[in-house]
């Protein structure tokens, strides 16, 4: 004769129609899922951005009146844009650049290591945002001319 066994827990809700307008709003992320969706954003932003960045680098480098146009670009805008404009794209670009390589650096050290766990991957997740955001406040204060 067999029993109904009771669960100590109370039953967790299951989804099999699940509506996106409906159940995902209320659905709150984990960080490192978060961390690892910004990572793929920042990488979709920096390949959109290539020939903003080839641009940037040809008109550093060419010549010095390349170079002079290209500090112009960033302080009066080129034509109907304003420099604000392309300052914004740049730190954009200085933002992905480092959240890509700081989130890179942690999926390499979870290869290496094989180390998985919720603690793990949410302090990593914080790491990455820290050193990230942080760096690029650094950066964009720079490229702002507050320091």
């Amino acid at each position: 004769m067999s029993e109904l066994h009771s669960s100590p827990r109370a039953k967790r809700p299951e989804f099999r129609n699940i509506n996106a307008f409906n159940d995902l709003p209320g659905y709150r992320w984990p960080l490192a899922s978060l961390v690892s969706g910004m990572h793929r954003a920042s990488g979709l932003i920096m390949f959109l951005l290539m020939p903003f960045i080839i641009w940037m680098f040809d008109t550093s480098v060419s010549s010095e009146i390349s170079f002079a146009r290209f500090t112009s670009a960033f302080n009066n805008g080129i034509g109907f844009v304003p420099g604000i404009v392309i300052k914004l794209v740049a730190l954009a670009l200085i933002w992905a650049y480092l959240h890509h390589f700081f989130a890179g650096m942690r999926h390499i050290r979870m290869d290496i290591f094989h180390t998985v766990t919720k603690e793990a991957g949410k302090t990593t997740a914080q790491v990455t945002l820290v050193l990230s955001l942080g760096l690029t406040v650094v950066l964009g204060a720079k490229l702002f001319g507050l320091y």
